[in-house]
């Protein structure tokens, strides 16, 4: 069966006109997808702080001590858990009797020395008077002269007796050692207690987090370290510093000070997890406006040597200073990141 001609013109115009649009002088055309934009970036490895997590806890730098100076009965107390104090301030009474009862017989030879040089005096200004008639001799005016001196000098001896009495008895006031917060106060009303006995402990100093570790990490601890904070336990505060590192170790333990803006004397004895430089190691790191976050994954979009975009999900470790993060999975060394969309240039930039 043969085709008629007006079938076979057709099919021979199709041909040559598909001919004519898919080459041109005689090479067939090619078209190539537009470069993807962006901020780039030659995922690389660095050296970073190996960290790990510890325990630390909120305390003042130093602790001041409220002591009775003098044994007896605590007969006030006049602050409480929690209370803020001031240096010098009264913070409890010791009474002891014997302390009143001394004072009263001191008072009372006072009294008893103030007569004997009261006659003493009047002796003498009787015997100068016959002195000056000529009817004692000049010893006996000396002799009464001394008598005068030596009562006035038993009064001088009573009274500042009488006056350390006293001033002992005024020691039974407990005076707070310096400014800062009651943190303990468990000493009861009417209790007996001894001369240097603690009744109050009060915070003294700057607040720190006080971190206890191992020797063999410890020991990699430098004064100006970062430290970050794990978690929300202290609130608006994710960085600190380590301020001190005390020398002497401890059972195998080394202790240091961590620094904190914005520490409160009422978190006293709180637990704050932080993350402690331990040594360093190689990580592949990459700048946090790389990865973008949906649905609870990471993703990181890259591009290859034919310019195709992927996403790559990605897991994430530590955050590592200058606003980046460590990748753990996902991304190898020598890969292209590409930013975001949000974060690509304007068109036409």
């Amino acid at each position: 069966m043969t085709k008629s001609p007006p079938l076979i013109a057709a099919a021979v115009a199709a041909v040559l006109l598909a001919g004519g649009l898919s080459a041109c002088d005689g090479q067939p055309e090619t078209v190539t997808a537009p470069a993807p934009r962006g901020e780039r970036l030659a995922v690389t490895e660095a050296l970073i702080d190996a960290v790990k997590p510890a325990s630390a806890v909120v305390a003042s730098r130093d602790l001041a001590e409220a002591r009775a100076r003098i044994p007896g009965t605590l007969t006030q107390l006049n602050v409480r858990e929690g209370d803020i104090v001031r240096r010098g301030q009264v913070i409890g009474v010791v009474v002891d009797d014997r302390v009143g009862l001394q004072t009263a017989a001191f008072g009372a030879q006072v009294a008893a020395a103030e007569a004997e040089a009261s006659r003493a005096r009047s002796d003498l200004s009787r015997i100068q008077t016959l002195f000056d008639r000529g009817i004692y001799a000049q010893a006996r005016l000396d002799q009464a002269r001394a008598a005068s001196e030596a009562a006035d000098a038993q009064v001088r001896a009573a009274r500042a007796q009488r006056s350390a009495s006293a001033e002992t008895g005024d020691q039974g006031r407990i005076l707070a050692p310096a400014a800062g917060r009651v943190l303990t106060a468990d000493v009861p009303v009417g209790s007996v207690v001894g001369g240097g006995q603690s009744v109050a402990t009060i915070t003294a100093g700057p607040l720190v987090l006080r971190l206890d570790l191992p020797e063999a990490q410890g020991r990699n601890l430098r004064v100006g370290q970062s430290v970050t904070l794990a978690g929300n336990d202290l609130s608006g505060a994710t960085v600190g510093t380590v301020a001190q590192v005390y020398p002497a170790a401890s059972a195998g333990r080394t202790t240091a000070d961590i620094t904190v803006e914005g520490l409160a004397s009422d978190r006293i004895g709180q637990r704050v997890m932080v993350q402690i430089p331990v040594g360093q190691r190689q990580a592949l790191v990459l700048p946090r406006r790389f990865v973008e976050s949906r649905y609870g994954i990471d993703f990181v979009r890259t591009v290859d040597a034919a310019g195709r975009v992927s996403e790559a999900p990605v897991q994430l470790g530590d955050v590592v200073p200058g606003d980046r993060v460590e990748v753990l999975s996902g991304l190898a060394a020598g890969d292209v990141a590409l930013a975001p969309a949000r974060w690509a240039p304007e068109r036409g930039q």
